[in-house]
């Protein structure tokens, strides 16, 4: 028989093996949620509001107690709460080198069921944009694209990468392990029919050879394990590294990470300046990725309001982030190559990544608005600005003075 036994929290006691213990064990399973759920309402929202006094990041900025309230005890369909979506901004207080966002989606409707955090969020982050009232504008088109092949003197390697969710399936905040093995499975079949220059090959973290390991990290092909805490506090790296991976093709200049941040991120590089050759290989793969999925009766999560749904808010829309790696020895040491940056809507990064310093004069920069504008509209934006850096760069080597431009509004569509 079951002994249950009450008090402000319900327990379960089992005293009885055999046959009844499966059935206890669903009993204990399904009591074990309503109590969790019991154990919340015993506090009011207050009780469990956050304390973000010294934090600095935009879910910080936004979220306030009657906000809290409000939100606090909803779920999304896959059982997603709003404590679970800010968790890695409460437990970062900040960021040495960019204001993060503070907070991640675990499923596409987090971000109607928390619409009321997500969309201030959102709207700082992306210059504005207001989820409400704007529609996102997607555009694939690279023969728009001008004047997009930079001085080799100064730009080391130019890059463009996005991501894309598979609709359906949890986020990797929040996925099951069947679930992230589908997304593992899907992508990988997906991609096994791309051709020509596009063809290429999946290695899978967990069936990886050291030497294969060791090959991608010296070409800078393959992510590791994450240890920012952004991501580790955000629990997308339950499981590694179980059905991660990464695909390439076999000139390597196209690739696809599996199961990192996002479900998929795919990547168009080279070495050298030209970003329009780059941008021309990322559009045309792009496209052959989403018909090859959706001939497997998938689809991408998108609307029009937020474009691409991706993990963290600073990636909506396009989730595009076109880079290049460029020497900036002169520029880099000017007090106005901030303020420079911030009017072309422009960011500066290690050539490590978000979590690192440059090293040297050498800086990876890129557009900072993701939302709002089409991915033409942002890569254009990229090379117009870095050309004007580099302009900078050449007038000071000259002895020349510099003028910072015109700050860049936010489009409204």
């Amino acid at each position: 028989m079951i002994i249950v036994m009450s008090s402000r929290t319900t327990g379960l006691l089992m005293a009885s093996l055999g046959a009844g213990a499966v059935a206890t064990g669903y009993l204990m399973s399904d009591n074990a949620a309503a109590s969790a759920d019991q154990r919340r309402k015993l506090y009011p929202p207050s009780a469990d509001y956050p304390d973000l006094r010294k934090h600095n990041n935009c879910m910080a900025s936004a979220l306030t107690p009657a906000i809290y309230a409000k939100l606090r005890d909803k779920i999304t369909p896959n059982n997603w709460t709003l404590d679970q979506c800010i968790q890695t901004g409460v437990d970062n207080p900040g960021h040495p080198f960019i204001k993060t966002v503070g907070m991640v989606a675990g499923d596409e409707e987090s971000y109607e069921v928390f619409a009321e955090i997500f969309d201030p969020v959102i709207k700082d982050r992306h210059n504005g944009y207001d989820p409400r009232t704007m529609k996102h504008p997607t555009d694939l088109d690279a023969s728009k694209i001008h004047s997009g092949v930079f001085d080799d003197h100064y730009v080391l390697s130019s890059r463009v990468r996005t991501g894309r969710s598979i609709r359906g399936l949890s986020l990797p905040p929040a996925c099951s392990r069947s679930e992230r093995r589908e997304v593992e499975r899907v992508t990988v079949q997906a991609l096994a029919g791309l051709k020509g220059d596009l063809s290429g090959r999946y290695y899978s973290l967990t069936e990886m050879t050291e030497e294969e390991q060791q090959r991608l990290i010296d070409e800078h092909f393959l992510f590791d394990k994450p240890v920012s805490p952004l991501l580790t506090a955000s629990g997308m790296a339950r499981d590694w590294p179980d059905a991660r991976g990464i695909w390439h093709n076999n000139d390597k200049t196209f690739l696809i990470w599996i199961n990192e941040e996002d479900h998929t991120r795919v990547i168009s590089m080279e070495k050298g300046g030209n970003m329009k050759r780059v941008f021309e290989r990322f559009c045309r793969g792009l496209k052959q990725v989403e018909h090859l999925i959706q001939e497997r009766g998938w689809e991408f999560m998108w609307n029009e309001r937020l474009g691409y749904i991706l993990t963290c808010p600073s990636n909506l829309g396009t989730g595009l982030r076109a880079g290049v790696h460029v020497r900036l020895p002169k520029l880099s040491k000017d007090p106005r190559f901030g303020k420079i940056l911030e009017n072309l809507r422009l960011q500066k990064r290690g050539t490590g990544g978000v979590d690192t310093a440059a090293v040297g004069d050498t800086f990876d920069i890129s557009n900072l608005d993701r939302l709002g504008r089409s991915e033409v509209e942002l890569v254009q934006l990229v090379i117009d600005g870095v050309n004007y850096l580099i302009e900078c760069e050449k007038r000071l080597e000259k002895g020349q003075d510099i003028k910072i431009p015109a700050p860049i509004q936010q489009s409204r569509k």
